[in-house]
């Protein structure tokens, strides 16, 4: 409809196609001057709410060494990632419909409370006071990994779509928080093992530590909400929410008219008088400014309120669906790579990167292979940059990076004598598939909330978050399979090597035998006609 693409941005004539020299809302606010994220506060608060809502998940995953030895034969690890992941996917999928129901703040309060309520019962009734018995703990601390994944992907949507109504950096910082995440807990989780040798003492300090970083983002987050920074980008979304029309939908300045039910849309340099008047200028950022203004004069206003202020009902479902449709038009090869990244993530890490077998390096290679991952992740989310991707050159990536999948899997496949079976080529791989993880993960996000109208940012978000958890979801499937697949290992690479040494040990001990045996037992010709036949028999077997 001709009303609906010309009732967001400027003042245009109704019924009229809208000219391309119409400015966008964000261009009509030009000549304002939006307040200064004064030391790039906003800046770190949001790169402690990205950390804020992976911390949870990621405590539950740093404490496997707790969880290994109280569940011992048991798959824990990889049941508490398939359970938080399943119910993420639900989760973003129910909230994605729900958006516009609660309110931002409420959403992201509601995130924090469930993470914080949740670490702290599992700290105090499941690691120090053990009050359940091993069976029931196990379906205790999956149900709190499912409760932990409830909020936080209500927490993790809600931010993504908060930074959308932000400068597109402010997108960057939660996502550098995610990888800050992992290294932090990674970090704290050695510091506690390596200060406190009793197992659950150390972890005990450990969660009360990611309880103790939970309240420091949530903190942080109520600090900033309401500064003028936030605010004012704020009020600029929620102003192109608001739908204004004139009757009728001719041109109402160009005619006589005696109806007073209709009015007329003037523009006028000097501040509006003071009275009934209604006025569009916006004197909380610029009273001062000299910029025209619009007044409205003997007019009767037909207010269409956002979505996100209408009832529950078959209209307001229409116009979501609506929304949604013109939101994934505008942004679909960036939903499409976000997909495809994090699939192929998923796919490998941490799944196949963990069975990555070093004969040299041991345990320890699972650990590298994990710690070369987040820090490349890292760095490639802080590298990030949206200036030379466009959507196209996404999806061509995010595609050829699948070939990823056989190349790490040729790192453990076969079990007993992998493809590519050096350290530093699995290493290498590692590298490159968190360095891809962290820029074509981070420039969809930072890129899809530009292509759309101011008020369909946050809904933006949301979507892209939804299709990231769909690819998340899609990896760990994959990975279950290929799990399946790989296991299990009826001949290890190490084993065989061992396998060999023993074997040229116990030929070893054997001719020393029988030669000591001959020395003992036997005259010095024929001793000399049997050192003879075995230097004969050796030589033989060398060639």
């Amino acid at each position: 409809m001709e009303e609906e693409r010309n009732d967001v941005h400027g003042y245009a004539k109704l019924g009229k196609a809208k000219r391309e020299t119409d400015h966008h809302t964000r261009g009509a606010f030009t000549n304002l001057s939006p307040p200064l994220d004064a030391y790039n506060a906003v800046y770190l608060a949001f790169v402690l709410g990205g950390a804020g809502f992976l911390l949870p998940y990621n405590s539950f995953i740093m404490a496997m060494d707790y969880f290994k030895v109280r569940y011992p034969g048991t798959p824990v690890v990889f049941d508490m990632s398939l359970v938080y992941i399943a119910v993420a996917l639900l989760t973003v999928l129910g909230n994605n419909l729900l958006v516009e129901t609660f309110s931002l703040n409420s959403r992201i309060n509601f995130g924090y409370i469930m993470s914080f309520i949740t670490l702290i019962f599992v700290v105090v009734c499941e690691v120090w006071w053990e009050a359940f018995g091993s069976a029931t703990s196990y379906t205790v601390n999956l149900a709190a990994v499912a409760v932990v994944s409830i909020g936080c992907t209500v927490q993790q949507s809600s931010f993504y779509g908060y930074t959308s109504m932000l400068p597109p950096k402010y997108t960057q910082a939660v996502m550098v928080g995610e990888s800050t995440s992992g290294v932090f807990t990674s970090t704290v989780r050695v510091l506690t093992r390596f200060l406190v040798k009793e197992l659950r003492g150390s972890t005990i300090y450990f969660f009360t530590v990611s309880v103790s970083s939970v309240a420091t983002c949530f903190a942080m987050y109520h600090l900033i909400r309401r500064t003028d920074f936030i605010q004012f980008y704020i009020a600029l979304c929620e102003r192109a929410k608001t739908r204004i029309t004139l009757e009728p939908t001719e041109d109402a300045g160009l005619i006589e008219t005696t109806d007073t039910q209709y009015g007329v849309l003037k523009i006028q340099t000097s501040p509006p008088p003071t009275g009934n008047s209604l006025s569009f200028a916006n004197p909380a950022y610029e009273p001062s400014a000299a910029v025209p203004t619009y007044k409205v004069e003997d007019i009767v206003i037909r207010g269409r309120p956002s979505v996100s202020t209408s009832g529950v009902g078959l209209s307001s479902l229409k116009r979501g669906l609506q929304a949604r449709w013109e939101v994934t038009k505008a942004i679909y090869p960036y939903m499409i790579s976000i997909c495809l990244v994090y699939f192929a993530t998923l796919c490998l890490y941490p799944g196949v990167a963990s069975e990555v077998i070093s004969c040299h390096l041991g345990s320890w290679m699972p650990i590298l292979m994990m710690a070369f991952f987040n820090i490349a992740d890292l760095i490639g989310k802080m590298l990030a940059s949206a200036r030379y991707w466009t959507g196209a050159r996404l999806v061509r990536c995010s595609v050829a990076r699948l070939i990823m999948i056989p190349l790490m899997i040729m790192c453990v496949a076969p079990r007993s004598h992998p493809i590519f079976s050096a350290e530093i080529t699995a290493l290498i791989f590692s590298l490159f598939l968190g360095l891809t993880n962290g820029i074509l993960g981070s420039v969809p996000m930072i890129q899809a909330p530009t292509k759309v109208e101011d008020r369909h940012r946050e809904l933006t978000g949301n979507m892209m978050t939804l299709l990231y958890m769909f690819g998340l979801a899609a990896g760990s499937l994959v990975a279950y399979s290929l799990e399946n697949i790989l296991n299990p290992v009826e001949e290890h690479p190490c084993d065989y090597h061992s396998n060999i040494q023993v074997q040229e040990k116990t030929v070893h001990n054997v001719v020393n035998t029988t030669v000591d045996t001959i020395i003992s037992s036997t005259p010095s010709t024929t001793l000399a006609k049997a050192l003879l036949s075995l230097t004969t028999l050796n030589s033989t077997d060398t060639v």
